[in-house]
């Protein structure tokens, strides 16, 4: 079964905006799913387990290398139509 998932990061200090942008380079590493970005959030596609895998995966890591972070996540199941 297909899952989306739209992620918002808001970390928890001044200079966040390479935080959020590790953040999605490490998403983007991730195999069999589709990722786009845009200013507001970066929306993911794939397979159930390999989009939750993502999440916990790039969360725990974010949160280790720069600590307090809030991540805001929509589950959408099914598979969207996701473009730039």
């Amino acid at each position: 079964m297909k899952l989306t998932a739209e992620m918002s990061l808001y970390p928890l200090q001044e200079n966040y905006i390479p935080i959020i942008r590790t953040f999605i380079e490490d998403a983007a590493k991730k195999s069999g799913v589709t990722l786009v970005s845009n200013a507001m959030s970066t929306q993911v596609c794939g397979d159930w387990a390999t989009v939750i895998e993502l999440v916990d995966q790039c969360l725990r890591a974010s949160t280790e290398r720069f600590g307090k972070q809030v991540l805001v996540c929509k589950f959408i199941p099914g598979e969207l139509e996701i473009s730039e």
